[in-house]
């Protein structure tokens, strides 16, 4: 199975990215290709070998790494999946890659993989990077519903399938909207465990584009990809719960704005999930009402 890896930067760690390059070059089995998108920044010096493409504006997380999947060819095509890493992160085992091989070599269904991501010095697992409610327990490897944007596989065949990621999203949940379309599609996702990806823990971001940009991709998640009935519900309910968490005046009306904005604009093509769909991600542990 071929391996290629998207890296996207702003070009401001050059010393991780360097480091981060190295650990997927000392990855066993066949070389992984590289490609390092620069989202509107120039690129630092990169080993010999590894594609670079300079984009001369910021396109977002979404479509950036659309510009390095393409990089492949045509959906990636000129490789059997793609992993997707944070620039800041690192591969500390040298069998991440022969891991991800023979998972989906192993089950042909499998179309996704997303790795735990720890803490390189205390190797903590924070509740948030496990894509699943119950998140107690980081070491359990299970079947999931999404996967984390900077540390997982995808088979190309998926991204042929369903397409790549919402380039309009800019950033906030469009790997949510990636999963559920190959979900729908058939495909199954899996959190492992053992396949780790350090990076340094960080508080969730709170400033006011955050606020406004995940309550907007939030009522285009819904608008795009669910039954009609559901679609109130689920925005329901997450108004309710975030109205519990109690958010500050200018957190909340960022929130607000965001809200109206995804009720406003276009969130792009609908391709409402089947309701077979929904069962299964009700049988996942995560019904799309939550």
């Amino acid at each position: 199975m071929r391996l290629g890896a998207v890296v996207l930067t702003m070009g401001n760690r050059p010393e991780e990215l360097r480091a981060l390059l190295q650990s997927v070059a000392d990855q066993e089995g066949e070389p992984v290709e590289v490609v390092v998108v620069g989202n509107g920044a120039p690129l630092p010096a990169l080993p010999e070998g590894v594609r670079t493409v300079e984009l001369p504006e910021n396109l977002g997380i979404p479509g950036g790494r659309n510009v390095g999947i393409e990089a492949f060819g045509p959906s990636g095509g000129e490789v059997d999946a793609l992993l997707f890493l944070d620039d800041d992160g690192l591969l500390p085992s040298t069998d991440t890659a022969e891991l991800v091989r023979e998972a989906f070599e192993a089950d042909p269904g499998l179309g996704i993989v997303t790795f735990r991501i720890a803490d390189p010095d205390t190797g903590v697992t924070q509740r948030r990077h496990v894509p699943r409610l119950r998140a107690s327990d980081p070491l359990r490897s299970s079947k999931v519903t999404t996967f984390l944007g900077g540390a997982n596989a995808v088979r190309t065949r998926v991204l042929a399938e369903v397409g790549g990621l919402p380039d309009e999203f800019f950033y906030a949940h469009e790997e949510t909207d990636l999963a559920w379309r190959a979900l729908d599609a058939g495909w199954g996702i899996e959190y492992r465990a053992d396949m780790v990806l350090h990076h340094p823990t960080t508080a969730p971001s709170r400033h006011a584009v955050y606020h406004r940009m995940v309550a907007r991709n939030r009522v285009w998640l819904a608008r795009r990809n669910l039954p009609a009935p559901l679609v109130p519900v689920y925005l329901t309910v997450w108004l309710l719960l975030t109205l519990a968490r109690r958010p500050s005046m200018p957190a909340l009306r960022a929130w607000l704005g965001g809200f109206k904005e995804g009720w406003t604009t276009p969130a792009g093509r609908r391709r409402p999930m089947r309701w077979r769909t929904v069962w299964r991600l009700t049988r996942l542990g995560r019904p799309p009402v939550i």
